[in-house]
């Protein structure tokens, strides 16, 4: 059995915790693992975590985990500026590693961490979660099919409204330690979705801005927002399709959304993520008279929806992508093919991320590689 530690607690810790807990369950397939020892910012915390986690041991320092030869693997969700020194040291301890996006705030970080997967031999996979979506595995399938034809335009935005209140007062997420602000933080998602879906971007133009200058601050005052939480791209892909990503972190109203549209000579394919069980599909290939979006739900036939629910409609969520994602894990671990995204394909998300930055920063086209 897998021996698994857990570094972070926040929103995503909870989430690595409610897969690790629930994938041997939900796929029989992979042996459920052993939760064996997890990392907090102090003591007290960390025992708190544990019980409501399942981990069998607590320490306030991420060391303790990492040093531990009962744990195997290491599930990484920290804040981003964290994950150089953390991740590197885990793969040089000989652990897998499973760490949430973005990589790190610099490219350079990023790169070191890919070196230190390559050089270790170990798993080390990051956490794009909304790849595994049934919803999106059909729409690759499909793709493949070319049942839409050639693609030639690719639009794709996220949205939440997370800081859209101009009185929510600053948090990490504003600091210019934790990257650029909703480009690294925000647009890595869809920028996954590209990748899986249609391959790497070739050249962007990018523009980001900030909603609100400053942030109230517990002190008293306020403080300067240094990140963005706006970004608007052009993008050419390699394979020549003509895209658009749109990130907005500051969007009243939208509370998950990724929204694709793909257009092809022969059709196209919507699919928005706050209704992430379905999509629209119009080909014309129909009749005329009956052209329209038609909308797909996600149902058993659509796999691995049928590891959840026996029957159609009745809907997955985010910690099921999650749980699907841990089951990936585990079956490359045991050398086999997964659908997972690793350090090395990563570092090229990172890469367009920061080929964007230069494009805001320089005011031009900037090439990926």
């Amino acid at each position: 059995m897998v021996g698994v530690g857990l570094i972070g607690t926040g929103f995503m810790g909870k989430c690595h915790a409610i897969a690790w807990n629930a994938v041997g369950t939900v796929f029989p397939d992979v042996a459920k693992p052993r939760l064996v020892h997890l990392g907090e910012v102090n003591e007290d915390l960390a025992k708190r975590r544990a019980t409501e986690f399942g981990f069998a041991k607590a320490s306030g320092d991420w060391r303790a985990v990492v040093d531990d030869p009962d744990v195997d693997i290491v599930s990484l969700t920290t804040p981003n500026q964290f994950h150089p020194e953390m991740a590197i040291a885990i793969l040089e301890a000989g652990k897998h590693l499973w760490c949430e996006k973005p990589m790190a705030p610099s490219f350079a970080e990023a790169q070191a961490m890919a070196a230190a997967a390559q050089k270790s031999g170990k798993v080390a996979a990051l956490g794009y979660n909304y790849i595994q979506n049934p919803a999106i595995r059909h729409i690759g399938a499909l793709l493949d099919e070319k049942i839409i034809g050639e693609v030639n335009h690719l639009r794709i935005e996220m949205d939440e409204d997370f800081m859209a209140d101009p009185e929510a007062p600053f948090f990490w997420k504003h600091e210019a330690a934790s990257g650029y602000g909703a480009l690294d933080d925000f647009a890595v998602h869809p920028l996954s979705l590209v990748a899986v879906l249609f391959g790497r971007v070739a050249r962007v133009m990018c523009d980001m801005a900030k909603p609100y200058a400053d942030r109230r601050v517990a002190s008293g005052g306020r403080r300067a927002v240094e990140t963005y939480d706006i970004a608007s791209v052009l993008m050419h892909l390699e394979n020549g399709i003509a895209g658009t990503l749109l990130v907005n972190r500051s969007a009243w109203g939208r509370k998950g959304r990724i929204a694709i549209q793909i257009f092809g000579s022969k059709g196209s394919i919507l699919y928005d993520q706050e209704r992430m069980n379905e999509f629209q599909l119009y080909l014309t290939s129909d009749r005329p008279t009956e052209q329209g979006y038609r909308t797909i739900l996600v149902a058993p036939h659509h796999k691995p929806y049928d590891a959840f629910l026996p029957a159609p409609g009745h809907g997955l969520g985010f910690n099921d992508l999650k749980i699907i994602e841990c089951r990936e894990l585990l079956t490359r671990l045991a050398d086999k093919p997964a659908r997972i995204i690793d350090f090395d394909e990563g570092l090229e998300i990172e890469r367009t991320v920061h080929a964007m930055a230069r494009s805001f920063e320089e005011q031009r086209w900037a090439a990926v590689r």
